[in-house]
């Protein structure tokens, strides 16, 4: 907020939940005495309501543009989020479950000289990538998270004992790694949605999850594909989660 140096700011929040991030940052703002605006843009038209009213507390309703857009498949987003007002686009929380190739040139769209990205990611402690990969997989691969990944099979009709769940740590795109959870069928399958059919053979299997932990040095290197750079970052003293602020180049 102390960077931030234009008389008025809008805020978009993608990905923005319950708004309550979004919302410490715009009473920041407001402190300072800048002129605030907020768009709270999520998938869910729920939590983009939520934000809205969250936000509505140090806003004027006027200058709320509650959105509803999938990230994943939107393609015009700086259409219809860009304005006049210098912006600071923020994505708490989600950019370890998009692919990076996918969702960097989307954000980079946003971001025009004198606007700034804020982001959090997830990063695999330590000086050593895979041996810091290897240390957080406990903290996927146990009980509770299990359960919650099944939720989704078991709920249309597959069985704990049609297959295995696994998790493994692939490398991708920027040779970032990622935490995958795949449920692997040892027997065949057939699920029923709606009107659409889906067989599974043994030997088959299906994705239900992954999360992209990164390094403070590969963000830097990522975001510089897409002619950003970090210009301050907070790293908690874990060394597994991080918070970049980010500027076009």
């Amino acid at each position: 907020a102390a960077k931030i140096k234009s008389k008025s700011v809008h805020v978009i929040g993608l990905g923005c939940g319950g708004g309550q991030k979004d919302t410490r940052l715009l009473k920041l703002l407001k402190a300072a005495g800048r002129k605030i605006f907020y768009t709270p843009c999520d998938v869910s038209t729920a939590m983009v309501l939520t934000a809205r009213q969250t936000a509505l507390a140090v806003l004027l309703e006027k200058n709320c543009f509650p959105f509803v857009c999938d990230l994943a498949t939107a393609d015009d987003l700086q259409k219809h989020l860009v304005t006049r007002h210098p912006s600071l686009v923020t994505f708490f929380g989600m950019i370890p479950n998009f692919d990076p190739q996918i969702i960097l040139p989307k954000l980079a769209s946003l971001v025009r000289p004198k606007d700034f990205l804020l982001f959090s990611a997830n990063l695999a402690p330590g000086k050593n990538y895979a041996a810091g990969m290897k240390k957080i997989v406990p903290q996927y691969d146990n009980p509770p998270t299990r359960d919650w990944l099944m939720t989704f099979l078991l709920d249309l009709g597959v069985g704990k004992k049609d297959g295995k769940l696994k998790f493994t740590i692939e490398t991708g795109n920027f040779g970032l790694k990622r935490i995958v959870a795949r449920f692997h069928f040892t027997r065949a399958r057939r699920i029923e949605i709606e009107s659409e059919r889906f067989e599974f053979r043994a030997g088959d299997s299906i994705q239900l999850f992954f999360s992209y932990r990164f390094t403070p040095e590969r963000v830097c290197k990522v975001l510089a594909s897409h002619r950003l750079e970090v210009c301050e970052q907070w790293i908690t003293k874990s060394e597994e989660e991080g918070v970049f602020l980010c500027r076009r180049k």
